[in-house]
């Protein structure tokens, strides 16, 4: 369980404000748009979303919200609870005292950090993401970190993500509770630091 509550996933509030203003950008509400892939009567999701798109020009995440709405999925529901559940089940169970021990440590980094689940890790964040914890096995995790151009050194590894420009440059894996160490801890207070 979180040492203190998840905070909302940003991607909630993009697709809040798409909602908003679907009917400005598409010329219908999104029930608007359920009514009419409900009367031409598709057979399948893929099928219902190409209709979608290549009938009426919308783009795939208008098609692909569209869809969901009419298969009664909730566009804005997020229930963080459920994301870590189910990266941390069946094989990956036994890592969740890891991910917890991860969890604990970044929360008190700062007071200002939060952690926003999703589907495939959890997200670390000051004002942008710092670091992830991200189930990568089913005996490790790695925990990403935003170091930039920090050189790899000791359990350390660059992940190429500078390259790419990704956020989450660098990360060390995680296999037992020694390897959330000294080492790790300081290059975490480095990832908040970089993020003032």
């Amino acid at each position: 369980m979180a040492a203190k509550p998840f905070a909302e996933h940003p991607a909630v509030k993009y697709v809040e404000s798409g909602i908003a203003n679907f009917k400005a950008r598409t010329g219908k509400s999104i029930e608007e748009w359920v009514q009419v892939l409900a009367g031409a009567r598709l057979p399948d999701r893929k099928t219902r979303i190409n209709w979608l798109r290549n009938t009426h020009s919308l783009g795939l995440p208008s098609a692909t919200a569209i869809v969901d709405a009419s298969e009664g999925k909730s566009l804005t529901e997020y229930t963080p609870e459920a994301y870590v559940d189910k990266l941390f089940s069946g094989p990956r169970a036994a890592l969740r005292p890891l991910y917890e021990q991860l969890l604990k440590l970044s929360y008190g980094i700062g007071k200002d950090v939060t952690a926003t689940p999703c589907s495939t890790m959890v997200p670390i964040r000051r004002k942008h993401v710092i670091a992830q914890i991200k189930p990568s096995t089913n005996t490790r995790i790695d925990f990403g970190l935003a170091l930039k151009d920090a050189p790899a050194s000791g359990k350390l590894l660059d992940t190429g993500g500078r390259a790419k420009g990704d956020r989450i440059t660098h990360r060390i894996a995680v296999s037992s509770k020694a390897d959330i160490d000294a080492e790790l801890k300081g290059w975490l207070r480095a990832a908040y630091d970089l993020d003032a």
